[in-house]
């Protein structure tokens, strides 16, 4: 399994506009073959840092989900409401494995 770690750094005046675009980005993930485990928000502490997090069963998977979303109307829209939105300044993305029991 391999997850994806997403380190946001967001415009804390559009929470609201970041929370739609990670609500639609749930079930575009799981849509496409993807276990999304959410996206965290600002609570306490910086008002301006959010984390996401989903995984795949092996880095050849989220390829293809990469090229998948790349053709996929929905994913496309969420991608251009963001352009208009603005609510995400820069991000990181990491790519890590689990240690389970």
């Amino acid at each position: 399994m391999i997850t994806c770690y997403l380190k946001y750094v967001i415009d804390p005046y559009k929470l609201a506009e970041f929370e739609d675009y990670g609500r639609r980005w749930i079930g575009l993930v799981n849509r496409l073959g993807g276990n999304h485990h959410g996206y965290f928000l600002p609570s306490e502490g910086a008002s301006n840092i959010a984390y996401a997090m989903f995984s795949f069963p092996s880095l050849a998977d989220y390829e293809t989900y990469r090229k998948r979303m790349a053709d996929d109307p929905e994913c496309q829209a969420v991608f251009e409401m963001e352009k208009r939105n603005r609510s995400i300044v820069s991000y990181e993305r990491s790519f890590l494995r689990p240690v389970l029991e």
